[in-house]
């Protein structure tokens, strides 16, 4: 199709339709195996939009995929033809009626955000999955979503009351529940029915009527007692409706509709029932078991007490979550090494029920030898075991090499009293090929997660991707289960419904297809005329996996692609501000899925792998979507893969800069060190260009700075003359220091910017006991780093630990005040030194501490106490630097804050404050940082009475606080330094 007939289009629509080769490669993949390059992608403003989509597809023979949050695991939102994106405007929750209990929304609207809505009214919107925090409703009615509560909500589908939609002839309708004589006013056309519509009750009138369909379909379509069925289009469960079955539950097309996966009508808005809140209190009681199928047979004494989830997590995951930053934490309450766990909540009104509970749930289990450790669990800590359940499918990823574990098989449901017997079989069927698979997930409603480890990029491996889906599909028919539980047909299963359901029913599924989409334009080619399950994929079997020589050390991952390659498309990134955490700013501040982790490393996994030119970083494409990168290291911890984007940012950006020179700025910015040091010989006139509107006006325009941004003063000293003064002065005295010596990191931004940070720091740690030392070192290399400088970085890396090596010890350790400088030696330097040089440089990252880390540390030893500080009552806000939050912790912070007796600190739940380093001055982004300020920071900060303390770590966040909000905040080590007595 040409592009003139797309930019036709384009200038109907009231949103918009980009066909770029960028975007188009954006969407050509979803958190599937699978990979198919489409014609555009629509962002529809309203219904109008999604008609003249309709009407389009219907004239040029082309079809449209429907698409929220992307992250259909079995292949659904690929297609060759246009993804229509609704994730960004329809996002509306219409209504809620509180005495009805029901809501009503747009597809766009987020799961757990409709639940804070709805918290308000005491209502919750059952069905979960373990994507709920950016899971959207009309994704989870496409595929029938239920998630580990499933064995008390059920599915989507249970829940669906109406929806309206856009049929395939471009006609608007509702689909409801209706009573026989309802129906059967359809059939004939009456109250305005369209043609289309009268067509569709007609047809399925025609097909559950006939006495031979019905017993057909009773005999092959999955076991009535199965909640999870997600098996073809949903025939069964009309065929047990009035009128088909008399005296059983009234007609709802919304029954087949959930479940469709968009492949029969454009939903534009969803009725939802909705439940009172869930009892107060939870505990989970986590079953640790010597192996799966102990845990499996755990479950079924479990399954008595009424659980409201039972969820297996096997050895295969614990394992990785031992060296994953942010899951290593959550896995706290692990004794020993387990097969696996069980956990299985209990949620009653009282903490003291669910004791009860818990405590006779595990003498039948000890009773029936099943179950080694028992600990229950409430609070806060519940939310950290159920994130690291969650994060399994992340988390899997995240192994080296191109062996993963693979969605193949993962989604089959089985009667849950017959799951042990179906599981044994199932290990054994993949021991004929010396397989193991990960066994995780919903066990408590006869769905395991089962993921066998493939090399997809192997022609080997793309046949035993279809061995194993063929075999595992015959044991799910003799146990008579459903081959999709809740992820869906897509292109993964679609080939197999036919076997599934048999050659009768298939042929029923294919007129359902027909009449709804005669002209097949609503996603093609899922749950019928599905093409074979191991075509289109995203590594095409026997293809090239290229290294590149690097600056950062990529060994771990096998290379900068292997770890682009690590992102599945879990889409973790898309995240708002509502959830919490610091992944993905950007995407918070701009919704747009090229901002996202997983938009950088698809661009990138796409050009690394198939580019022609020689330097195949050298795309103005992976520039694109990198630039609004922000370099926050959110990835490197929230992401369950741990994809680095900051690291291959500046990765790619020096490979860019190879190709096509560094920009002024970026040479600038890098060399900001330099810079001061020049400056600082005369502060003065400095400061005056800076503060005076016109110079300063006329230096940010020469800079590329925003010229709305202020600009950071210089001090009259610098940290390392007034500690050379001092030392002086402090040579004369005899007093000891009680707790020894510390060495402090004189990084560049205290150095020069935020001098009396520095100064109260040595004077706060030298009145508390300790004997301050600042060593011979040099700058930290951050600028270049986030300038992708690189091997100016690299360097600065080697002179410093060549510099410290020997000096840092447990007994000595380095502490720094700038988290963005001090983390740099605990993270990007054992990337960027020599391999002679990695052990000294582990030495000093092994006791290289944040000076929150250190003081929290001394308090834990006894060595610092309360009885040092003020007992006056003040009340702080902290902001968390990103680099903090995601290579350390923010508790430090809370306890080195804490101590003085009558000190209270809360957290702002604000993520990246939207400055970055030099990100929120340069002049293209300065909108987008204030942005991301905006979400949760700047009105949080607003909102604080005069006398509350706002404490900020980061440089780069007091600038962004004071110029975003008036207020001045404080580095952590001022406010404990103003409480000294």
């Amino acid at each position: 199709m040409t592009k003139d007939i797309l930019q036709t289009l384009a200038a109907q629509l009231e949103g918009e339709l980009q066909f770029d080769t960028t975007m188009r490669t954006l969407y050509a993949t979803d958190a599937s195996a699978y990979r198919e390059m489409p014609l555009a992608v629509a962002f529809p403003k309203n219904e109008s939009d999604i008609k003249k989509l309709i009407q389009f597809a219907r004239q040029h023979k082309t079809s449209l995929i429907p698409r929220t949050a992307g992250t259909s695991l079995a292949g659904q939102v690929v297609g060759s033809g246009i993804i229509v994106d609704v994730s960004r405007t329809f996002t509306k929750i219409l209504e809620v009626n509180t005495v009805e209990k029901w809501v009503r929304v747009q597809p766009g609207v987020i799961r757990d955000e409709l639940n804070l809505f709805l918290k308000e009214y005491g209502l919750y919107f059952g069905p979960e999955t373990s994507t709920a925090n950016r899971a959207m409703i009309g994704g989870m009615v496409g595929n029938n979503s239920c998630g580990s509560n499933s064995v008390v909500y059920g599915s989507t589908r249970e829940h669906l009351i109406s929806v309206k939609a856009i049929l395939s002839d471009g006609s608007e309708t509702e689909f409801k529940s209706l009573n026989a004589a309802q129906f059967q006013e359809k059939c004939r056309g009456g109250n305005g029915t369209t043609s289309l519509e009268q067509q569709l009750y007609q047809s399925i009138e025609k097909i559950l009527s006939v006495p031979a369909h019905q017993e057909e379909i009773r005999k092959e379509f999955p076991k009535k007692n199965i909640q999870r069925r997600n098996t073809g289009y949903a025939i069964d469960l009309l065929l047990e409706t009035d009128p088909f079955t008399l005296g059983a539950e009234d007609f709802n097309f919304c029954k087949l509709i959930a479940g469709s996966e968009g492949t029969l009508a454009f939903l534009t808005e969803i009725k939802l029932n909705v439940v009172p809140l869930p009892p107060k209190e939870a505990g989970l009681v986590c079953i640790h078991c010597n192996s799966i199928d102990e845990a499996l047979r755990a479950n079924l004494i479990a399954l008595q007490y009424k659980p409201s989830a039972c969820e297996l997590i096997d050895h295969y995951i614990l394992d990785c979550t031992k060296n994953n930053i942010e899951q290593s934490k959550n896995r706290f309450f692990v004794k020993g090494e387990p097969g696996a766990i069980l956990v299985v909540e209990l949620s009653r009104d009282t903490r003291e029920e669910v004791s009860a509970l818990a405590a006779a749930m595990q003498a039948d289990m000890e009773k029936a030898g099943y179950g080694y450790h028992f600990p229950l669990l409430f609070g806060e800590d519940t939310k950290k075991i159920w994130t690291l359940r969650k994060a399994g499918l992340g988390l899997l990823s995240n192994m080296p090499g191109d062996a993963k574990p693979v969605p193949v098989i993962e989604d089959t449901a089985i009667d849950v009293q017959e799951l042990p017997e179906y599981i044994q079989e199932f290990n054994e069927i993949l021991k004929k090929y010396n397989l193991y698979s990960v066994h995780y997930a919903h066990a408590g409603s006869g769905e395991l997660h089962l993921r066998p480890i493939i090399n997809l990029k192997t022609a080997e491996g793309n046949a035993l991707f279809r061995k194993i889906a063929e075999e595992i599909a015959a044991l799910v028919k003799k146990y008579k289960g459903s081959l999709s539980g809740e992820h869906g047909d897509g292109r993964l299963r679609g080939e197999f419904i036919k076997f599934m359901v048999g050659e009768k029913n298939y042929r029923l599924l294919e007129e359902v297809k027909r009449t709804w989409d005669p002209q097949n334009i609503f996603n093609p080619g899922k749950i019928v005329d599905t093409p074979p399950m191991h075509t289109m994929l995203r590594f095409v079997p026997g293809q090239d996996t290229p290294q590149f020589n690097t600056v950062f050390d990529f060994g771990k991952t096998e290379g900068i692609l292997r770890a682009a390659e690590q992102c599945n498309g879990s889409g973790d990134c898309r995240k708002t501000q509502l959830s919490g955490g610091t992944m993905c700013p950007s995407y918070m501040a701009t919704k747009n899925e090229k901002d996202t982790t997983r938009a950088r490393a698809n661009i990138l996994r796409e050009f690394l792998t198939n580019s022609d030119k020689t330097n195949r970083f050298n795309h103005e494409e992976i520039k694109e979507v990198m630039d609004l990168c922000i370099s926050c290291k959110g990835c490197k911890s929230e992401c369950p893969s741990n994809v680095d984007m900051a690291k291959m940012k500046a990765e790619f950006l020096q490979h860019y800069y190879d190709a096509n020179g560094i920009p002024f700025r970026t040479r600038m910015v890098g060399n900001f060190t330099r810079a001061n040091h020049l400056a600082a010989i005369a502060p003065f006139m400095y400061n005056t260009v800076f503060s005076n509107g016109f110079t300063s006006g006329i230096a940010k325009k020469v800079m590329g700075f925003a010229p709305e941004r202020s600009v950071p003063l210089l001090q009259e000293t610098t940290l390392r003359k007034w500690y050379k003064k001092h030392n002086k002065q402090k040579a004369s005295s005899t007093a000891k220091s009680p707790f020894g010596k510390v060495y402090l990191f004189c990084d560049e931004f205290t150095d020069f910017n935020d001098t009396h940070i520095g100064i109260k720091a040595i004077q706060l740690l030298e009145k508390l006991g300790y004997e301050v030392i600042i060593p011979e070192h040099i700058e930290s290399g951050r600028t270049y780093i986030s300038k992708g400088l690189l091997r100016d970085a690299k360097k600065i890396a080697v002179r410093n630990v060549e510099m410290l090596k020997g000096l840092i010890t447990p007994e000595t350790p380095l502490i720094g005040i700038e988290p963005s400088a001090i983390l740099t030696l605990r993270d990007e330097y054992l990337d960027l030194v020599d391999n002679e040089l990695l052990p000294e440089a582990v030495k000093i990252a092994g006791n290289t501490l944040l000076i929150d880390e250190f003081i929290a540390r001394e308090i834990d030893k006894g060595n610092i106490t309360k009885q040092s500080f003020t007992q006056t009552e003040r009340l702080i806000k902290l902001h968390g630097h990103c680099h903090q939050k995601a290579l350390s912790s923010l508790t430090h912070t809370k306890k080195m804050l804490s101590l003085p007796e009558n000190y209270t600190m809360h957290l702002i739940p604000s993520g990246c404050c939207g400055m970055a380093g030099s990100f929120g001055y340069e002049k293209e982004h300065y909108e987008v940082s204030m942005q991301i300020g905006e979400l949760v920071l700047f009105p949080t900060v607003r909102k604080q009475p005069e006398d509350v303390i706002i404490a900020a770590p980061g440089t780069s966040c007091r600038h962004q606080i004071k110029d975003g909000t008036g207020r001045k905040a404080l580095h952590p080590v001022e406010i404990l330094y103003e409480a000294l007595k």
